[in-house]
């Protein structure tokens, strides 16, 4: 119990990875939807993409990637992992609602193979685990932007030359693999894409989120039990503002 208890105290932001139980009961459930009605996505350009099935290597990693990049910076850096999962927790959760409320799929995937190889396997193994349902947007190409981007901003990364394009090779062959592997159309990768811009400007390039840490550090630390004096602290600073 000490163990646990130290383990705890050290990492306290420990407790974001609930967040998983919530997510994989909700994404569990829409799965089971999957033979119910659901709106087709379709873009013209989709038909014009050939099925490679040498591209289900990145499509795997990405489990690895988006794993080690949430491990790395647990341990890390507090600073840059909170940033991380709100990253990852805002398209995840924008994906489940879009999916709920919006049933979506394709019918894309070819209807059978003409060749046997290990890749194709994989490829089959693929069709099975994840149907082609709820795709919209498309939760690989946003969270590999993720990823990325916390790369690109962790100080132990950021110089670090090939460890940035390594990241970027990986990043964009995950992206291909989603419309190569006939995953998703282009319009899942297209709002995948353009989601991970919106949400990077959120949490990398605005000042929201310190000042909403500023904020909550306040309540907790000066004014725990929301004392009548925070009551008229927060009272003057508006009419200051007023004025």
């Amino acid at each position: 119990m000490k163990r646990y208890r130290t383990f705890f105290k050290d990492y306290p932001h420990v407790w974001t990875i609930l967040y998983f139980v919530g997510y994989i009961s909700w994404f569990v459930w829409l799965e089971g939807r999957a033979n119910l009605p659901y709106h087709v996505i379709h873009f013209p350009l989709d038909d014009y993409i050939p099925f490679c099935e040498y591209f289900v290597i990145p499509y795997f990693l990405w489990f690895a990637y988006i794993a080690a990049v949430y491990i790395w910076l647990f341990f890390r850096d507090r600073r840059d992992f909170y940033r991380y999962v709100i990253f990852l927790y805002i398209g995840m959760t924008l994906f489940l609602v879009v999916s709920t409320f919006y049933p979506n799929g394709h019918l894309l995937r070819p209807a059978g193979f003409t060749k046997d190889n290990i890749f194709i396997r994989m490829v089959c193994f693929l069709y099975w685990a994840d149907t082609s349902t709820n795709i919209l947007p498309s939760i690989h190409v946003f969270n590999s932007i993720a990823a990325h981007m916390a790369i690109l901003h962790l100080p132990d990364f950021r110089y670090k030359k090939w460890t940035v394009r390594c990241s970027r090779i990986l990043y964009v062959s995950i992206i291909l693999s989603t419309m190569f592997l006939k995953q998703h159309s282009c319009v899942d990768v297209i709002l995948g894409i353009a989601l991970g811009v919106c949400v990077n400007q959120f949490v990398y390039e605005s000042d929201c989120l310190v000042k909403a840490h500023d904020l909550v550090g306040q309540l907790i630390r000066d004014h725990r039990y929301l004392t009548p004096s925070f009551s008229r602290k927060i009272h003057g600073t508006a009419k200051d503002a007023e004025i």
